[in-house]
């Protein structure tokens, strides 16, 4: 059984997204992908292509790269969410020039109001070197900030590393 909100944390390429797909396989009503990513050049779009393809059949994909609130409020009890993932959601409001704080607080509330289990993916950008410039410093600021306020809402979270999970909160779930 799914927890109400679990966290999926990790760093680039250490399977987090496979983790949490394989969280899902186990639920026996709809389950739906909400995909914050976008393919701005073919390198994405081939990433995008082989995401869908490796989580195989059985899902409805929605691709929202900003406005993900009503997609969890919408959501029916008996279905499931992956929102993958939190980091890319982040980089779309930045790039529209969206402030952060206002629609942090709309997704926490939308987690929070959502009938449905959500598992929701994220990437752990603070464990690198500090960004040379300010924007992108910002950006790990903020993002951090972020994960730190989904992981306390969260009834689960794990850290992927090299495929493999660390439980950091909660019951794994079985």
């Amino acid at each position: 059984m799914l927890p109400k909100l679990s966290f999926i944390i990790g760093g680039a390429a250490s399977g987090k997204s496979s983790y949490a797909e394989g969280l899902l396989t186990a639920h026996q009503g709809p389950k739906t992908y909400l995909a914050s990513a976008q393919a701005f050049d073919s390198e994405m779009e081939n990433k995008i292509s082989r995401h869908k393809v490796s989580r195989g059949g059985g899902w409805t994909t929605i691709e929202e790269p900003v406005d993900v609130g009503p997609i969890f409020e919408d959501a029916n009890a008996d279905s499931a969410i992956l929102f993958d993932c939190a980091t890319l959601w982040l980089s779309n409001l930045f790039l529209a020039n969206r402030e952060t704080s206002s629609e942090f607080e709309k997704l926490l509330d939308a987690l929070a109001q959502c009938p449905a289990p959500v598992v929701v993916v994220s990437n752990e950008v603070g464990a690198g070197i500090v960004p040379a410039d300010a924007m992108s410093r910002d950006f790990r600021e903020t993002h951090g900030r972020l994960n730190q306020k989904i992981a306390a809402q969260a009834d689960y979270a794990a850290l992927v590393v090299a495929g493999l999970p660390l439980h950091l909160k909660g019951a794994a779930p079985q």
